[in-house]
């Protein structure tokens, strides 16, 4: 399936096939480039960037890379081929066809799934708008905008569904994801996460590794939904999040290689040392890990929670991996072990495993972090220092779900309020630990050169070599 460019709006799904909605898409653009103009990378409508552009949806040289003005990036939607024999797979529905059509009965809950979701896509855009200017590399540059225009093709993908199978309410949806913004007392996007400030690089990497992750699983799940037109949307969005993650875990790991670089040239073993030297030390990236990934937990909601065993029992989101799980796919006897609260202590408990679904899912996500993490922890061992990088518990700086009010410290240790209040800033970055970090930002653009904090990558993108001009200022 390739993508058509000759159209106006790029896509693959024969929109000149649908007058009525091609025009209804075609009235969103201006809006939508109004946006991106307004909210988007700042000062990036003169650069050429080395992007890659989607020109099939197939596994193999799906997409091409070359210079583009960044405003002439080409949007568009973009769906996984269609298997006319895809039957449901789990839930009361299991073994009918999947559905063209959104049913009536879930028409709300469906907009609401696929409004949420398209409303972290502009979000990132808005959290990220400042950091072209304090960019370590022009390879890091590139990323950024690679990441960038690939998110607002997300939100393309989520408008699209709303505009063709959601009617009136779908359009109005449809020109909200353009009105709300990230932070705006008055009119924030949906999820607090979403709101958060990206003050520096370093919050950007930490973000791209633990909320984008979040954005691979619940797009994963949502990939399984007996709604086909949406799962053939997710999956495809899915070979583009890889690399967002991709973007995060380097960034992060390169971030720990140049601390460690310098703690072995100086001597130095205290890991909250290096500062000195224009780095940032591992104490402090340590915090970084605590915050995005508490408030990236909150993201998967309550850990018990009937509304996830609905989207589940009517089809409309899956688990991850749903086919690979070794169970009936109803799960109507089935329990799971969750966390919780309950006499002052932290225990163990069994639920229906119906309704700890998103524990479920929060589970699957730890487990690919920690093996992140277990990648970062082998830097230092290297190179013979003795730090290793922890995750939270799943009880420590949560606001959503059985430990929401809770205090504890990362090690799952319960206190009271004033205590945690007090030694807060040892475990999450404090205000001092950005304005240090913020300090180390400094736009360098000569082509193989990096800021001090970060190390080189390993490779340069698609062949070309590190010192490669990624953007090009005229």
């Amino acid at each position: 399936m390739n993508i058509d460019y000759s159209q106006l709006i790029p896509n693959n799904v024969d929109l000149a096939g649908d007058r009525t909605l091609q025009r209804a898409l075609e009235r969103w653009q201006p809006a939508f480039l109004g946006w991106w103009n307004d909210t988007g990378p700042i000062d990036s409508t003169d650069l050429q960037v080395y992007l890659r552009t989607a020109i099939s949806v197939d596994r193999d040289g799906w997409a091409n890379f070359g210079y583009v003005r960044m405003p002439e990036y080409r949007w568009g939607i973009f769906l996984v081929p269609g298997d006319e024999d895809r039957k449901i797979h789990f839930g009361d529905h299991m073994g009918q066809p999947a559905w063209q059509e959104v049913p009536g009965e879930y028409r709300s809950t469906l907009r609401r799934i696929i409004v949420t979701q398209g409303d972290t896509e502009p979000a990132s855009v808005e959290q990220q708008r400042l950091l072209g200017k304090t960019a370590p590399s022009l390879y890091d540059m590139r990323n950024l905008f690679q990441v960038n225009v690939e998110e607002g093709r997300h939100l393309w993908a989520m408008v699209y569904l709303l505009h063709r199978y959601f009617g009136k309410d779908g359009r109005e949806e449809a020109e909200y994801l353009l009105e709300r913004r990230s932070g705006d007392t008055n009119n924030p996007r949906i999820l607090t996460a979403f709101n958060e400030q990206t003050r520096h690089w370093l919050a950007f990497f930490m973000f791209a590794f633990f909320t984008d992750r979040d954005g691979k699983f619940q797009l994963s799940s949502l990939a399984e939904s007996a709604f086909d037109p949406l799962s053939r949307t997710c999956r495809f969005m899915l070979t583009e999040e890889a690399h967002h993650m991709f973007v995060g875990e380097s960034g992060v790991a390169r971030t720990i290689q140049r601390t460690c670089e310098v703690m072995k040239e100086r001597g130095l073993t205290d890991p909250a040392e290096g500062r000195q030297h224009g780095v940032i030390d591992l104490n402090t990236l340590q915090k970084f890990v605590n915050f995005h990934c508490s408030v990236t937990l909150d993201l998967f909601g309550s850990e018990v929670s009937s509304n996830a065993a609905t989207y589940y029992t009517t089809g409309l989101k899956g688990r991850y991996e749903e086919g690979k799980r070794p169970d009936d796919h109803r799960l109507s006897s089935d329990e799971y072990l969750v966390l919780d609260m309950e006499n002052g202590k932290i225990v163990e408990k069994r639920f229906p495993a119906l309704t700890a679904l998103n524990a479920r899912l929060r589970d699957d996500y730890i487990e690919e972090i920690q093996a992140g993490l277990n990648r970062w922890n082998r830097i230092p061992e290297q190179m013979g220092i003795p730090f290793r990088f922890k995750l939270p518990h799943v009880a420590f700086h949560r606001k959503i779900g059985n430990f929401a009010g809770t205090f504890a410290n990362p090690n799952g240790e319960l206190m009271s309020e004033a205590e945690w209040n007090q030694r807060r800033d040892e475990w999450l970055p404090s205000e001092s630990d950005h304005k240090y970090i913020e300090s180390l930002m400094g736009q360098v653009l000569e082509p193989g050169k990096f800021a001090n904090w970060i190390a080189p990558p390993a490779r340069g993108i698609n062949g070309r070599p590190i010192d490669f001009e990624y953007v090009r200022f005229n």
